[in-house]
């Protein structure tokens, strides 16, 4: 019985070490799926559309980058993009570049306990952002990660493991 017991430990101790931590299941890059707001009065919303553009970065050193942009943004209002950059654009440029994009990058922590990936904003698209932490729980399954966020409504980011 003994023989039996030790060989059950053994090799559930191997498929613990085999299976990947729930960090390095973050690890990669991630393309986005779908974006959608659920309010409490039942209505839903697609901030970046029902096809969204976007991708999320986790790497080793803890670091983190996420960029979401709705497809299909008019390119014609902004002639050439040199202006935002060198900040010569219009205030209307500027409503008609930013409109249906959010970008930010920083670092993040998991805890485990909670389900919940902490994402330390360092610089983002949004100045009042940046310093902020923003707080997700997170889902895996299979080949996707599912990260929501609760606030005024509730946002469900659904993100698809890219290939290395």
């Amino acid at each position: 019985m003994k023989r039996r017991h030790i060989i059950g430990t053994l090799a559930a101790a191997t498929a613990l070490e085999a299976a990947p931590s729930i960090r390095d299941r973050f690890l990669g890059v991630w393309r986005l799926i779908r974006c959608e707001s659920r309010y409490k009065d039942g209505r839903t919303e697609y901030p970046y559309g029902e096809k969204p553009v976007g991708r999320i970065t986790y790497d080793k050193a803890g670091r983190m980058s996420a960029q979401l942009m709705r497809p299909g943004r008019p390119a014609g209002k902004v002639p050439s993009g040199v202006g935002l950059v060198v900040g010569n654009a219009t205030t209307d440029e500027i409503r008609e570049a930013v409109d249906g994009f959010a970008s930010y990058f920083g670092t993040f922590d998991i805890d485990e306990k909670t389900k919940t990936v902490t994402h330390h904003v360092q610089g983002c698209l949004v100045p009042s952002w940046v310093g902020t932490d923003l707080k997700r729980t997170y889902q895996f399954t299979a080949n996707r990660l599912t990260l929501t966020a609760t606030t005024t409504a509730t946002r469900e980011l659904v993100w698809e493991r890219e290939k290395d």
